[in-house]
């Protein structure tokens, strides 16, 4: 019984499944890069705010990099690319090539997932601004 469900654990992460993972190892390393870049800047920019005592107002700024990093790291993650949810598309490939999701029941679980990483990008977002703004 053990070994189904780890076979099955493993082809949820080498396979597509709607509204659950959309994306191979090569996708996700380059989602995993895109919010450690995200993440840096974040803490550069925090840094350089409070070290300056700059205005609270420009502090605003910081939501930018913090929902990019929030975004990549989530996605990555969760195996599942906000952008490919949204246009129908998954990849299990090299980075770059594409596949096409045609069945509508699961591009609307597609789309669900990408609002839903979306929304927890903004809420991470939103929270470090607000953490900057009172710093």
């Amino acid at each position: 019984m053990k070994r189904n469900s780890d076979q099955s654990t493993k082809n949820s992460r080498e396979s597509y499944v709607p509204g659950v993972c959309n994306i191979g190892p090569a996708e996700i390393k380059k989602r995993i890069r895109t919010g450690w870049f995200g993440l840096i800047i974040t803490i550069a920019l925090l840094i350089y705010f409070v070290w300056n005592e700059v205005e609270q107002g420009w502090r605003v700024a910081i939501f930018i990099p913090s929902m990019l990093a929030a975004m990549g790291l989530l996605q990555g993650y969760m195996r599942f690319c906000v952008y490919f949810g949204l246009a129908h598309l998954f990849n299990f490939g090299d980075a770059g090539q594409t596949d096409t999701v045609t069945q509508a029941e699961f591009r609307a679980k597609d789309r669900k997932k990408s609002w839903q990483i979306i929304l927890y990008a903004a809420l991470i977002g939103g929270g470090v601004t607000l953490f900057a703004w009172w710093v």
